[in-house]
């Protein structure tokens, strides 16, 4: 029996003009809204501040993972590794057949001691700001000692709930309603009572919960009043962005790093991975072992939003994967802070800007920030919304079997809504023994694979061998993250030695800068190219539709496997 969907409204099933579908990408440090029609999205941070109370408790997310105490035996565990990473590193040739050297450690702390600061200029005061709530990019201008608490709605790749001030799940969705309208509002110049007239694309993670599809469908088509939506795993909008019909996609960014085998649009449920790292936990490792060459920007603080991004700017500008790069270099940075004058560092830097990114091949480095886990995709606890998802279905299909033949459809759905309430709730719900989350499962708990060893072990849960030998000829890597020099060639070598014998025939390709578009907004813009195609038109979700079926309609819709 199948749902009874509503006639399409009469535009439904034509083309839609791009300049007025706004597509939306989420993350855990930005986000990136933009027209279907723009080259290039507005990207923010995805942060709110909202002034505090006066007697309200304070809460600041912090800007970069949190690093965790450093425990004698943390510090004893860092060291080895970085150790492991040096003497690998001694053993590669450069390009031209020369060993690699590396200069001590030692040697390159004493010239940063000796490093003094020069003066340029007069900082400009901290900007007035009279807002309750100041939104992305602006809340760096807030004087730190103002009272404002600062939240990220999302954290890891998911919503980021918590037990402090602003940590349940309505405050998170009313924490992106503000972000997300304001961009829209102020940076895209549309007015939201406008927005019926628009259509909009929400980019969700590869490992999602359904019950936060939900909630996200419901903020886009009812809080926010877009007229239309439809959602698309990161990884198939990274496949249409790099004009790929296939590939594994490795995506990193800032706090999760995602890996899934797409085939013509559709990601394969069992290789989905989800690792707890990113670029911020690889930007404190950075900060780690800059501290230990002896930084000369003493008072660099975790806790300081600028000095974050300052280190973010340093990891981007400074780190490479690069042998023919060896022996001290000699960088210079300016800390430019609102209420303080304008100082030029000069620092010394050796292969501590090789290591940082080679953390995500050598994870234990990455207990800077904490403990890792690697999440697969779960079986999800069915929804009283949903009645014939494929939990449901397996579970009464002997209730429906013996139903009245008499009776029409309509009563028949209803017979099947009652049976669900009646039966216990307890014994609907199937939980995997690793489960850690709805949707998500832990695949090695307290452990973490590297960038390498994940996608070995993404591609091996491919369901049939044509597929993986598909898999291992188009390795695309797409993400804020992933914008090292090297990092592919790398990857590319270790890869190279791990294949399993059956597939080394293949040619193993690594794609990461595909039609030139910046890897970071690559699955931004493969969702803008989707929501063009005339194969979309029939993937629009619109507010009629969501109000009378809910999850029902998207489970349908959904140009996924649900």
């Amino acid at each position: 029996m199948s749902m009874p969907v509503q006639e399409p409204a009469p535009d439904q099933f034509q083309q839609f003009p791009s300049h007025r579908i706004i597509v939306i990408h989420p993350g855990s440090l930005f986000v990136r809204i933009g027209r279907a029609s723009d080259l290039l999205p507005v990207k923010q941070l995805h942060c709110v501040a909202r002034r505090r109370r006066s007697s309200g408790k304070i809460y600041r997310d912090p800007f970069i993972p949190p690093s965790v105490p450093k425990t004698k035996e943390l510090i004893e565990e860092l060291e080895e590794c970085r150790l492991q990473i040096s003497h690998t590193l001694q053993s590669c040739m450069q390009s031209n057949g020369a060993r690699r050297y590396a200069t001590p450690p030692q040697q390159i702390a004493a010239f940063n001691r000796r490093s003094i600061p020069e003066c340029v200029g007069d900082g400009e005061p901290w900007p007035q700001i009279h807002c309750d709530v100041v939104i992305g990019d602006v809340v760096l201008d807030i004087d730190p000692e103002l009272s404002y608490n600062i939240h990220f709605p999302f954290r890891r790749g998911d919503f980021n709930l918590h037990s402090e001030v602003g940590g349940s799940l309505s405050s998170v969705l009313n924490d992106m309603y503000t972000i997300w309208s304001s961009i829209i509002e102020h940076k895209l110049g549309i007015p939201l009572m406008e927005l019926v007239k628009y259509r909009c694309v929400l980019l969700i993670p590869d490992i999602y919960n359904r019950s936060h599809l939900k909630y996200l469908m419901s903020l886009i088509l009812k809080d926010l009043g877009f007229g239309h939506c439809f959602l698309v795993q990161e990884s198939v909008g990274a496949t249409f962005g790099a004009g790929i019909g296939s590939a594994c996609v490795v995506d990193v960014g800032d706090q999760k790093t995602a890996i899934s085998c797409v085939e013509d649009g559709i990601s394969h449920k069992s290789t989905r991975l989800r690792m707890d790292y990113g670029a911020g936990d690889v930007c404190q490792t950075l900060s780690w072992l800059f501290h230990k060459s002896a930084f000369p920007y003493k008072l660099w603080n975790e806790n300081i939003p600028l000095d974050v991004m300052l280190m973010r700017n340093l990891y981007q500008d400074f780190c490479h994967i690069n042998m023919d790069i060896c022996g001290p270099q000699e960088k210079t940075f300016l800390v430019d802070h609102p209420g303080d004058i304008i100082n030029k560092y000069t620092l010394q830097v050796g292969d501590e800007c090789v290591i940082s990114p080679l953390s995500m091949f050598y994870t234990d480095l990455l207990t800077i920030t904490g403990q890792k886990s690697t999440k697969i995709q779960n079986r999800q606890p069915s929804d009283p919304e949903d009645p014939f998802d494929a939990e449901f279905l397996r579970d009464t299909g002997r209730k429906r079997e013996t139903a009245d033949p008499g009776v029409n459809d309509s009563q028949q759905f209803e017979n099947v809504i009652e049976s669900q309430h009646s039966v216990n709730p307890d014994e609907d719900i199937v939980v995997d023994s690793l489960e850690v989350g709805p949707g998500e499962a832990s695949l090695m708990p307290g452990q973490v694979l590297g960038l390498d060893a994940a996608i070995l072990q993404s591609i091996d849960r491919c369901p049939n061998e044509e597929l993986k030998r598909k898999m291992y000829s188009s390795i695309l890597i797409v993400g804020g993250g992933v914008k090292i020099q090297g990092l592919a060639s790398w990857l590319q070598n270790r890869l190279a030695l791990q294949i399993p014998y059956a597939y080394k025939t293949e040619q193993l390709e690594i794609v990461t800068s595909p039609k030139d578009i910046d890897p970071a907004s690559t699955a931004w813009k493969g969702a803008a190219v989707m929501s063009c195609l005339e194969s979309a038109i029939e993937l629009w979700i619109n507010q009629r539709e969501w109000n009378i079926y809910g999850l029902r309609i998207l489970r349908e819709r959904a140009p996924f496997i649900w």
